[in-house]
């Protein structure tokens, strides 16, 4: 595993599943983003290294593509993306990203086992896109549009 840095590109697993999203037909990247989600968000079993980057990657793209979501910049993010071209994703997609990155989060997950056996304790890139999926937070006396 080469892991560089804490952000969701930023290490092998990820970057190749984010150049397997820039080759893969236009057409069919918003259901490898969807796989990618799901696959993590109802794992049932210990959550795999890869599986769990993959979401995290995931779960960037459709955060950066929210109101409020941060832009691509990582060279290791899909080209198109950086390029400025977007996705058509479905309204769903940022609360399945939500379940997706808790699931990463709880304790059967390899890659919070990983990080913390490298003495992290706290999960702010994590987070921060959490924040951005789950949107701003609804005000006293707000009603909900449904």
């Amino acid at each position: 595993m080469g892991t560089w840095d804490d952000g969701p590109f930023d290490n092998d697993s990820a970057a190749d599943w984010c150049g397997d999203l820039h080759d893969a037909d236009p057409s069919a990247r918003a259901a490898i983003v969807r796989a990618a989600l799901t696959t993590a968000a109802f794992n049932a079993g210990y959550l795999d290294y890869d599986d769990a980057v993959s979401a995290i990657a995931a779960a960037a793209i459709v955060a950066s593509q929210m109101p409020g979501g941060e832009p691509m910049t990582s060279p290791y993010a899909p080209d198109f993306l950086l390029a400025g071209e977007s996705l058509d994703l479905d309204d769903d997609l940022p609360q399945l990203a939500v379940e997706a990155l808790d699931r990463v989060l709880s304790d059967d997950s390899e890659w919070r086992s990983q990080w913390s056996e490298a003495g992290a304790s706290e999960f702010p890139q994590i987070n921060t896109l959490r924040a951005v999926l789950s949107g701003p937070p609804e005000l006293p006396g707000q009603i909900a549009l449904l």
